[in-house]
């Protein structure tokens, strides 16, 4: 049987990992080990923030919240630097430096029926332990979009008296639509990583997710489709109008997210992985160091999976770092979507919990209805992308109920999340639920 592959996108530029408690000893290391003198520090700037021209044409930038370097290298510097992280002291890793893109819904790299099943065999230690129990809640009967949308039912946002209120959402996508009516009077901070494109969203896909996870309370035109209604509003563009961006990009829009203090950073992007690949050392460190900030990174789980011909893919990269929720798709029956990607790698790559997504435009069950840049004012459409604000904008609501952040914030979404009679594989923990009563 062959080993199905897909390319994995390269910049030609590389990520290096520093010590966190360490990084000036990181960075003199970097130096020696390359001849680069000219580092740009993100601790240098206002807010750290980096122009998008300044991620582009600098050697080195260091991120340093994150304790990571962006290096432009030669191969004998990447040999060097390889060398030194040998020691595992100044210099902790490096990688390549990879092209993500705003996650669709349309796979583009799919592995057979057999393939996996043959894969799986060789983890059913990770199967056996996702076969749902006795006692966990089966589905409930189909949500519909009403003077609500369907995916603020089902996590039971409409029965909440919480609203984000003092609590800050970095959403890092494509930008925000900032003339979109329903955000007018909103208090929202924006920054462009995108060299040569302002924040105003071109694409569509970050004016949607901005809208699940912070729309208002009461729009112009029902049904109400946003969740934190109060919340602060980062907007970070990230990706470019195409859709595309790097992990540069991402990062600096962390290190920029957790400078300001933010809570909340929902990611619906990434890049495809292959069965029995293992995550990425330094996003994993970004997301532990995250969390030790005080601040939760929510990713879309992937959309490259086909179940309707019986073809499931792993967990798409950043979301598969353990310290990175992963986010899954269910549509308004509360099954699996046909496109979210499962837990298929036993190191790394686990589904930790599920949102509404969709779909598609399979059957007569609804797609999510958010923003869309004027004219077109709202659109319908699917994806683990449109889940994970689903997610991060409860986040924010439980983070304005018991102040909690970081890695008791995680714990929160996973303990109250509604159980289902699927696989923990494809949706972890369950539906996210929004939070009812008080919390301590």
């Amino acid at each position: 049987m062959s080993n199905p592959t897909t390319t994995i996108e390269t910049t030609g530029r590389y990520l290096v990992l520093l010590p966190e408690e360490d990084l000036g000893s990181g960075i003199k290391a970097l130096t020696d080990s390359t001849g680069i003198s000219a580092i740009v520090r993100a601790a240098d700037f206002e807010d750290h923030i980096f122009t998008a021209e300044q991620l582009e044409s600098s050697d080195a930038v260091v991120f340093d919240n994150l304790g990571v370097a962006v290096v432009s290298l030669d191969p004998d510097q990447v040999q060097s630097v390889k060398a030194a992280t040998a020691t595992g002291q100044t210099i902790l890793a490096i990688e390549p430096e990879r092209i993500v893109y705003a996650i669709g819904t349309n796979p583009n790299m799919v592995f057979s029926h057999d393939y996996l099943k043959g894969y799986r065999d060789a983890i059913n230690h990770l199967v056996n332990a996702a076969i749902p129990s006795e006692s966990q809640l089966a589905a409930s009967a189909a949500f519909a979009d009403g003077s609500t949308t369907w995916g603020l039912q089902a996590t039971k946002v409409v029965d909440t008296r919480y609203s984000g209120l003092g609590i800050k959402v970095a959403v890092l996508d494509t930008g925000l639509d900032l003339t979109h009516p329903d955000f007018a009077g909103r208090k929202i901070t924006s920054q462009s990583f995108i060299n040569g494109e302002a924040v105003q969203d071109k694409n569509g896909h970050g004016t949607h997710c901005i809208g699940t996870a912070c729309g208002p309370k009461t729009p112009a035109t029902l049904p109400r489709y946003g969740i934190a209604y109060n919340a602060e509003i980062f907007a970070g563009k990230v990706l470019s109008n195409r859709g595309s961006g790097t992990d540069g990009g991402i990062l600096a829009g962390i290190e920029w997210a957790i400078t300001n203090g933010c809570q909340v950073i929902s990611m619906s992007l990434g890049a495809p992985t292959r069965p029995g690949d293992t995550y990425s050392q330094v996003y994993e460190q970004v997301g532990q160091r995250t969390l030790r900030q005080g601040s939760i990174i929510i990713a879309a789980a992937g959309n490259e999976s086909d179940r309707r011909s019986g073809q499931i893919n792993p967990v798409g990269y950043p979301a598969n770092c353990p310290s990175i929720m992963a986010v899954a798709a269910l549509d308004a029956e509360l099954k699996i979507s046909f496109f979210s990607t499962s837990s298929i790698n036993p190191n790394g790559g686990q589904i930790d919990i599920a949102g509404p997504g969709g779909n598609g435009q399979i059957g007569s069950t609804p797609q999510i209805y958010s923003t869309w840049p004027m004219p077109t004012r709202y659109k319908s459409i699917s994806g683990t992308s449109m889940a994970t604000p689903h997610v991060a904008g409860i986040a924010a609501l439980y983070a304005e109920a018991t102040g909690q952040t970081g890695q008791a914030l995680w714990g929160l979404l996973m303990r109250d999340a509604q159980r289902l009679s699927l696989p923990s594989v494809d949706v972890g923990v369950g539906l996210v639920q929004s939070p009812i009563a008080s919390l301590s």
